[in-house]
């Protein structure tokens, strides 16, 4: 089984008119904010009151989280298959329409079955945003995909920014049911993003040579470097979004006031927005699997260690730590899983590797949620999440093998 040569480098197709790389950079932090941070990252931060207000357990909290990640993984192919046939553009309102309407259901709901609803159309809003938002932005510009990427990917780090000001300040000085006001200000946030999404982002061109779908992914399943960057990309999903649901909970719960937490999230994202295009620079010039191996050993680090000393300062150091990482991780590996594949197929690269990371969020907070119940503690579950970067860390540097830099 051979894998294909790298071709993410070569000379792009000539692309008339290209909108301004600020533009589209512009757009894809709003997007990703929007529809990864809101949409899939906050609930972590707005779990502590959510859970006190409506009595949640822990496990049933950690569902909501779960039908998230489903819905997700359900459409993601489909996704894909619809920004094909109807373009990025409608695939990307889409999802950011269904993001809003789950955004509206939250801030108005209490019902448990009506909040499982809600939080799977959340699912649904970002598998049909985001993945057809950083093929469009790659195909606009294929020469700096890295630094597109990257920008976009900086939007992670302004949510968390955003959410880690807003949710715990607005939960401790509004009462308990403030909760809903932040999901409020979700939702107008993503009614704003839609309509400016709907007013300037345009379709690039289409790719001259057509490609079934099937011959496609059949190209990208083939490729074994393509799936050990799934299996990393799976890893990341499991293991962070067990660190968005349950890290702000565990520091609480280890004497961190909630004020406090909340800037520790914030500082992590400004982190974030700097580290985004800083990897993808590096990662383009020390080579996308070099990146991946450094930013998943910092992880592992930063996972560890308030297992080991539950501490105010060693939070501190863990959210600088994942604040300094964790773009670097996502941006490492969207970039990796094109770079051995042919231009018209990275989308579908794109979109195979990313149903990796959707089975990692699906199982992370079913089984974390569990855990935590079970032992009525954080600890055991951020020790086996350690482990699991520890074996992302050594495919990361397995995956070296299969590309020429």
């Amino acid at each position: 089984m051979s894998t294909p040569a790298p071709e993410a480098s070569s000379i792009p197709h000539a692309l008339p008119s290209r909108p301004s790389i600020l533009l589209l950079s512009g757009l894809g932090i709003l997007c990703t904010m929007v529809t990864v941070v809101f949409a899939r990252l906050a609930y972590g931060l707005v779990l502590p009151a959510m859970r006190e207000d409506l009595g949640l357990s822990y496990t049933q909290a950690a569902n909501l989280g779960t039908v998230t990640a489903m819905g997700y993984l359900t459409l993601l192919l489909y996704a894909g298959v619809f920004a094909g046939r109807f373009g990025g553009k409608r695939a990307i309102m889409t999802g950011l329409s269904l993001a809003a309407t789950g955004f509206l259901l939250l801030s108005l709901v209490s019902a448990y079955g009506w909040l499982l609803l809600a939080m799977t159309l959340l699912g649904f809003g970002t598998a049909f945003a985001f993945t057809p938002l950083i093929s469009l932005l790659g195909s606009w510009y294929p020469d700096r995909r890295g630094t597109v990427i990257g920008f976009a990917n900086s939007g992670v780090g302004l949510g968390i920014l955003i959410s880690g000001a807003l949710v715990p300040a607005l939960t401790n000085a509004a009462g308990p049911t403030a909760w809903r006001l932040v999901w409020g200000i979700f939702f107008i946030s993503a009614m704003l993003t839609l309509a400016l999404t709907a007013t300037l982002l345009r379709e690039p061109p289409r790719h001259a040579e057509a490609v079934s779908v099937r011959h496609g992914l059949a190209s990208v399943y083939r490729n074994r470097h393509v799936v050990v960057i799934g299996a990393v990309y799976g890893i990341l999903g499991a293991t962070y979004i067990v660190q968005t649901l349950f890290m702000f909970s565990f520091a609480l719960e280890s004497g961190v006031t909630p004020i406090t937490a909340g800037r520790l999230v914030a500082l992590m994202g400004l982190l974030s927005v700097v580290a985004g295009p800083a990897w993808g620079w590096a990662a383009d010039h020390i080579g996308h699997a070099n990146a991946l191996l450094i930013c998943m050993l910092l992880s592992c680090v930063a996972t560890i260690m308030p297992v080991l000393h539950a501490e105010t300062p060693v939070f501190v150091l863990h959210y600088v730590l994942m604040g300094a990482s964790v773009s670097g991780l996502f941006t490492s590996i969207l970039a990796a899983s094109t770079s051995t594949v042919k231009q018209q197929h990275a989308a579908m690269a794109v979109s195979f590797v990313t149903v990796f990371f959707a089975l990692g969020q699906l199982l992370g907070p079913a089984i974390a949620g569990l855990l935590i119940d079970w032992q009525q503690d954080f600890r055991l579950t951020f020790s086996l999440s350690s482990m699991l970067l520890i074996f992302g860390a050594i495919l990361g540097r397995y995956s070296r093998k299969f590309v020429t830099r």
